[in-house]
């Protein structure tokens, strides 16, 4: 009985190692995947905002908890086309998302200009122009991920009598720069040229510091050289070029009157259009600039804040007038950047005539 234990034991000794072994392989293995799980989290995460390497699955599922499957309480703003939500994910990150309305989104002509945008978009880098994150492709829905810009629209913060309040005249020349910095890349630094082709005051959107970013591409445009690059005549009624509605043709013009228009509505703090259609009439050609400006804000006192307005009225009326008077967005960008030069009389004598024949005379001058 003596020799004949340790050989029983042997097996036994075997069979509990074994066992042991395998519970901590189960163990080990057990705290890997809990490891893996957070990584593939962050992962799905980081897919939400790429472009190319796109997961719509993910993505759409992420932006269903993000919005509670998109409750009205997120809701930012309401378009013809679609809506846009705000929505936290769970890594902190602010988004605006823009969703395309389940009708609108089986129509051809929609589907062309959210593909269109997310195409362009996704290729621009420039501080001023809206950053597209990510956009998705879904059987349940269609969205672009934008970044967040928490003062909303140009168009209702002007519209607002406290918001235009705090849209000081700094900020309001400082927004009038940002976007012709912004024209003047998409015109002259882009291969093919850009052209937005709908530029109104909804379509500029400000942050927090109320800097100015140009958003919304869809109708957007490629000039390619060796097209005719004919359109029809889409746009915001109040912005679109007169010669676009004969011409049927989109060049950077249409961009250059847009700008004008808008830059006018930063001054005044109101649309111009019944000052651009009462221009050719001599009973307001001695209209005095200072008259113009929106009556909201305490009357100018920084001397290159009053040159800067002056400099942007005069910019704002070469803009909207004929295409051969117009300067390129690139003329205007390099203006601002310039030195300031001081005004040959008061400010409360300038007159809107003198602002138009000014700066028309220097851009006819400039083309020789």
């Amino acid at each position: 009985m003596v020799y004949c234990f340790p050989i029983i034991l042997f097996p036994i000794t075997t069979f509990l190692i074994l066992t042991i072994l395998i519970f901590v392989f189960l163990i080990l293995l057990k705290r890997k995947d809990e490891k893996a799980k957070p990584e593939t989290r962050a992962t799905k995460a980081r897919d939400v905002f790429s472009i190319w390497n796109y997961d719509g699955k993910i993505a759409f599922e992420e932006m269903i908890e993000a919005t509670e499957d998109f409750d009205i309480k997120y809701c930012i703003g309401n378009g013809s086309h679609g809506s846009v939500y705000r929505a936290q994910l769970p890594n902190g990150r602010v988004i605006a998302l823009k969703k395309l309305h389940s009708l609108e989104a089986e129509k051809t002509t929609i589907l062309n200009n959210f593909q269109n945008e997310a195409h362009i978009l996704s290729k621009l880098r420039h501080q001023n122009i809206i950053k597209l994150y990510g956009f998705c492709l879904h059987k349940k829905g269609m969205f672009l991920i934008y970044k967040y810009m928490k003062r909303g629209s140009l168009f209702s913060v002007l519209r607002n009598n406290d918001e235009a309040i705090e849209l000081d005249w700094s900020k309001r020349v400082n927004i009038v720069k940002n976007i012709a910095h912004a024209l003047s890349y998409l015109h002259h630094d882009c291969t093919p040229s850009i052209v937005h082709h709908d530029l109104p005051s909804n379509n500029i959107l400000l942050n927090s510091k109320l800097e100015a970013f140009v958003a919304d591409f869809g109708l957007a445009r490629l000039l390619h050289p060796d097209s005719s690059n004919r359109t029809i005549l889409a746009g915001t009624y109040g912005y679109i070029a007169p010669e676009l509605a004969y011409t049927m043709v989109v060049t950077e013009t249409c961009d250059v009157y847009s700008f004008g228009v808008v830059a006018l509505e930063v001054l005044m703090g109101r649309h111009p259009g019944e000052l651009l259609s009462s221009l050719s009439s001599s009973s307001n050609q001695n209209m005095m600039l200072i008259d113009l400006l929106d009556p909201r804000l305490p009357c100018v006192a920084d001397t290159m804040v009053v040159q800067d307005i002056a400099l942007i009225s005069r910019i704002a009326f070469a803009c909207c007038s004929k295409p051969k008077s117009q300067p390129t967005m690139h003329c205007v960008s390099h203006e601002f950047l310039g030195r300031r030069t001081p005004l040959a009389k008061p400010f409360h004598e300038i007159s809107i005539l003198e602002m138009r024949n000014q700066y028309i005379f220097a851009v006819d001058k400039s083309k020789g």
